[in-house]
């Protein structure tokens, strides 16, 4: 089994990266604004719909304030086909006014794991744009309203 992990700093307050990971509905407006066009939950699953109207489930499976860590898995329409995915987001403090956000991701088949790579890179790099965007314009943690699971 492949895995990723990439970690990224962001000039936010970790508590700021956090608020906006843990929004688990509101992905679209809040982590990547313009490359995810809508987020529905369904229960345990998140639904993203992206702007050509391609369509992704995941299965939330676990939102923990103590650790600052997000986990989930792709469970349907996965770009490229994957046969297993699961991933985490890990928010760590290097001060009060930064944090370095981890993401890791284990994949199968193996072949995937350049373009699942790639895609990881860049998608970081849109949510440290839109997080720090946010914490310049004063978008205090928990401006939004959280819609994650307790």
């Amino acid at each position: 089994m492949a895995t990723i992990r990439h970690d990224i700093a962001i000039d936010a307050p970790p508590q700021h990266i956090w608020d906006v990971l843990r929004d688990i509905g509101a992905v679209h407006e809040r982590l990547l604004p313009g490359r995810v066009a809508d987020t529905a939950l369904e229960g345990e699953h998140r639904v993203l719909t992206f702007p050509d109207g391609h369509v992704i489930r995941e299965r939330i499976v676990s939102v923990d304030d103590d650790l600052r860590r997000l986990a989930y898995s792709v469970i349907e329409g996965s770009r490229p086909a994957l046969t297993h995915h699961h991933a985490s987001f890990e928010v760590r403090e290097t001060d009060s006014q930064t944090g370095r956000l981890i993401w890791t991701t284990d994949l199968l088949p193996d072949e995937r794991a350049p373009e699942v790579r790639i895609r990881i890179e860049y998608g970081a790099a849109e949510m440290k744009r839109a997080i720090e965007a946010a914490a310049v314009r004063g978008v205090s943690p928990g401006a939004a309203e959280v819609s994650g699971k307790e």
